[in-house]
């Protein structure tokens, strides 16, 4: 029984990255770009590693690794539909809509496929995907795609990888996605922590072996740039399933080789809306803010100031539901940041007390089911004020905390764009602030939350006083016993 019945431009890459990765872009512009996408359906990182998994493993080693953490309800369960819908279009279930596997209410006209955006920028390149979970093709890729391939179930991943294969071997496709489904079989059968599990990494390593060689004995592939890039759409539990909040469930990851790609790198920055990004950008398909995507191309990485502080982070102090050996908490703000804390009650959770720079891998395993899963507009390291989590040990006052940013030069009597990603749940008393204050002077609110405002990217534009040269920004969270705010990416761009 099938487990679905149980259930950037070339030299702008260069300026951004450097002398040396110029010169390799600029060998790789003389070279056609193209791209494919495997999705290892169910399938855990860790686990690969644990398996007999030789073709993934050199993947990894001659490209890079991160690991993603998806969201839970309420946002979306983790399921097939809405995780393979993220990577695919490149937005998170808040925009595309699919919350289950029957896709009712989707947004695909408004988000669509990245084969479909292909198709639209540069209708010349050619397409194609093959799936062996029949929704991925019937439904999320569209009929723009050159081709669509629905692999009968009696064919399953045998039929998929050999159709892929002659595809990618004697084709000239552009770009190409392929879905394997084995190893979630495996994993609703006999769960992740089964030796039929690992089996099952271990066979569909050979068919993304198969898949690379076809890739590499093409007999245009010294003239070709191909970015190849294996995802999952969502983990599984030990004892099989998902669907729920555990962090098992939660794991997706992202091995890329080729292109730009820095070979046995890790990186903690990419989300999945992000793989669809890249595969654009790779193409040379810049992506246009009108599109709304989540994604970020992965060749263009974003340096944010919180992320800095990810080797200097601490294991757990009194929270007790956080595993020993996980490292994810600091009180110490990066350079030219600080924390306000004269006001802030004393005792309680030693991690949770004032402003804390973590990641959601500890920050969830605080407590799960709090919407603390769906803060997925932050990126590796970010900053929280968490008063539910303090409480949680003997305390005296209220919670009052204040991060402060540098101070930023700002042109006077110009406009400038404050942006961050924000993730706030509220409950009365508790209140979130950002004020701003100019050349040192008083600091006024510019934006005030008292409403749950989940996993929003904001951007505020703000009118700089005559003379000004320089403007500090502050989030203040008060409150008790009640929720959190949670906060990343702040920048702040004069006009």
């Amino acid at each position: 029984m099938s487990r679905r019945t149980l259930l950037m431009g070339a030299a702008a890459l260069a300026a951004a990255a450097g002398p040396l990765a110029a010169a390799t872009t600029a060998r790789a512009a003389a070279r056609t770009p193209k791209v494919l996408v495997i999705g290892l359906d169910g399938a855990l990182l860790n686990r690969i590693k644990d398996a007999d998994a030789p073709n993934l493993d050199a993947l990894m080693a001659s490209g890079l690794t991160s690991v993603s953490p998806l969201y839970a309800n309420p946002m979306a369960p983790t399921l097939s539909g809405p995780g393979w819908s993220t990577i695919i279009t490149g937005v998170w279930p808040d925009k595309h809509r699919v919350k289950d596997n029957a896709f009712t209410g989707h947004a695909f006209a408004q988000y669509p496929d990245f084969l479909t955006r292909i198709e639209t920028a540069k209708p010349g390149l050619s397409t194609y995907a093959v799936a062996s979970w029949n929704p991925v093709t019937d439904t999320i890729f569209s009929a723009k795609v050159d081709t669509r391939v629905s692999t009968p179930e009696a064919e399953y991943d045998t039929g998929t990888t050999s159709r892929a294969v002659a595809e990618l071997a004697g084709g000239n496709r552009d770009a190409v996605f392929v879905h394997l489904d084995n190893v979630d079989h495996a994993g609703h059968s006999h769960g992740a922590a089964s030796k039929q599990y690992l089996d099952a990494i271990h066979g569909v390593d050979t068919q993304v072996g198969q898949l690379v060689a076809a890739v590499r004995g093409r007999a245009t592939h010294t003239s070709e740039d191909w970015l190849i890039m294996i995802t999952a759409d969502h983990g599984h539990t030990d004892a099989g399933g998902h669907g729920g909040s555990s962090a098992a469930e939660r794991q997706t990851f992202l091995i890329a080789s080729g292109g730009s790609v820095t070979p046995g790198s890790t990186r903690y920055d990419i989300r999945m809306p992000d793989i669809a990004a890249s595969a654009l950008a790779h193409l040379g398909i810049a992506v246009d803010p009108a599109w709304d995507l989540d994604g970020r191309p992965l060749q263009q990485p974003v340096p944010d100031a919180f992320d800095t502080l990810r080797p200097q982070l601490g294991t757990r102090v009194d929270e007790t539901g956080i595993g020993g050996a996980v490292v994810g908490f600091t009180h110490t703000p990066p350079a030219g940041w600080s924390i306000d804390n004269s006001a802030m009650g004393t005792g309680g959770v030693t991690e949770w007390r004032g402003w804390t720079f973590t990641t959601d891998e500890f920050w969830t395993s605080a407590e799960r089911d709090q919407w603390r899963e769906s803060n997925v507009r932050a990126r590796n390291v970010f900053a929280v004020a968490d008063g539910d989590e303090w409480v949680d040990k003997s305390c005296t006052g209220t919670f009052d905390s204040t991060l402060v940013s540098p101070a930023w030069p700002v042109t006077g009597g110009r406009t400038a764009t404050l942006a961050y990603t924000t993730h706030y749940r509220q409950e009365a008393p508790q209140k979130g602030e950002v004020l701003v204050s100019y050349d040192g002077g008083t600091p006024a609110v510019v934006k005030t939350y008292t409403s749950d405002t989940v996993a929003k990217a904001e951007s505020l534009t703000l009118q700089v006083p005559a003379g000004a040269t320089t403007a500090r920004v502050r989030f203040r969270y008060t409150g008790g016993n009640n929720w959190f705010w949670a906060v990343d990416g702040v920048t702040l761009t004069p006009a």
